[in-house]
């Protein structure tokens, strides 16, 4: 199988999911292209670590399409995960192992192990190459199997929860490792994480899944400049939050309202000032803000539906 010239490195079509009565994915439609670091957000359970069992071949897509660097991760398990590297949420290491037999035992699977890279992660992650798996704490344990991810340089490297339980020391450790190494070289990172900052801070383009459903996707710097937080004035005391067309989410209390907008603010001043209202702030604002705002305006408009 050849991969020459394929710009997305990962394509999803159509995909949809079910166990049992529950759809766990509906409808995925996800580009990426190489190069990128890619953070896909979502609450725990929203679908994120299904959306990666089905990038790695471990789930057959049941409707939709799924293509990883020009292949079938399913049918053509050899080819294309032989060149992504994984990092899973349970950080899965063999307990009786000690750090270095664990390397030397990766290093067996893969021509392209870089055995200077290799020393130079677990020298910058402080790991003691005699120590053994079972008495490593999570954060030790996440910084072995990111080695074992990123040494063998490969073309896409998937990180499902990476700061899962970890310290913000160690949170920096590996999302510094993750672009030093990675994104610099001109190769494809895949990320998941419910921690919006840290993904807001590394992130080239994310998409933010809910309940299986992709509610926006594309790159970090347009969405955030596709949305306006406006604070707004108000003459008069409001009751409720004022009816605002073109915003996703209002809140607060008495004069003052902060909404979020994903276009356009002119019909928002014009509607405000209909109710004896004006903007009196504008700001650009944080993925967390967006995520909340459409997360919390979908399912409102899913309830009134």
């Amino acid at each position: 199988m050849t991969t020459e010239g394929v710009d997305g490195v990962i394509e999803v079509s159509g995909l949809s999911r079910r166990f049992g009565r529950s759809l766990a994915l509906d409808g995925v439609q996800l580009d990426v292209p190489r190069g990128l670091v890619f953070g896909l957000v979502g609450e725990n359970g929203a679908g994120k670590t299904t959306l990666i069992k089905h990038l790695l071949g471990l789930y057959r897509a049941q409707t939709g399409t799924v293509r990883v660097l020009g292949g079938d991760p399913v049918t053509q398990p050899v080819e294309v995960l032989s060149r992504i590297g994984y990092l899973s949420e349970d950080r899965d290491l063999p307990d009786w192992m000690r750090i270095s037999e664990l390397l030397n035992y990766l290093r067996a699977f893969y021509p392209t192990w870089d055995v200077a890279l290799a020393d130079r992660l677990r020298n910058d992650f402080d790991l003691d190459p005699q120590a053994r798996i079972k008495s490593l704490s999570q954060g030790q344990r996440a910084r072995v199997g990111l080695v074992g991810a990123l040494a063998f340089r490969p073309d896409l490297l998937v990180l499902d929860e990476p700061s899962t339980g970890l310290d913000p020391i160690v949170r920096r450790d590996i999302l510094a490792a993750i672009i030093r190494t990675i994104a610099e070289e001109g190769r494809t990172v895949f990320f998941s994480s419910h921690l919006l900052d840290e993904v807001e801070r590394v992130a080239d383009s994310v998409a933010l899944i809910d309940r299986g459903r992709i509610v926006l996707s594309g790159p970090l710097d347009e969405i955030k400049r596709s949305h306006r937080r406006l604070t707004l004035r108000f003459d008069e005391s409001q009751p409720q939050p004022p009816a605002l067309a073109g915003t996703v989410v209002c809140d607060g209390f008495g004069r003052d309202w902060t909404a979020v907008c994903p276009g356009p603010i002119e019909a928002v001043a014009m509607q405000a000032a209909g109710l004896g209202g004006r903007i009196v702030e504008d700001q650009t604002p944080s993925l967390d803000e967006i995520f909340v705002a459409q997360v919390g305006s979908r399912r409102h408009a899913s309830v009134e539906g």
